[in-house]
């Protein structure tokens, strides 16, 4: 699985609406609406490479309302609860 964080500039005044729309594309796990330097935040999870270029230049750069697009593709993830599993001895609370 190929997962890339999409950075969104989005028309002020339609944020909620191209959220909406961003999220129902295909290959869109999940859409934040932030505070910051962009407006929304998606996270793109892909099979192939191939299709990381249509679901964001293909699809998800034509929504209505997406100004721009800055794309990020992750090489590890790290969450908490992989954290917690490395560092693990085996001993039950």
């Amino acid at each position: 699985m190929l997962t890339a964080i999409v950075l969104i500039d989005a028309d002020v005044a339609r944020i909620p609406e191209v959220a909406a729309a961003v999220a129902d594309l295909d290959g869109i796990s999940e859409v934040y609406s932030v505070t910051g330097d962009v407006d929304l935040i998606a996270i793109a999870r892909v099979r192939h490479h191939e299709e990381l270029a249509s679901v964001v230049a293909d699809r998800l750069g034509k929504v209505d309302g997406v100004r721009g697009t800055r794309t990020y593709i992750a090489f590890q993830a790290y969450s908490h609860h992989d954290l917690e599993a490395a560092f693990a001895i085996g001993l039950d609370d």
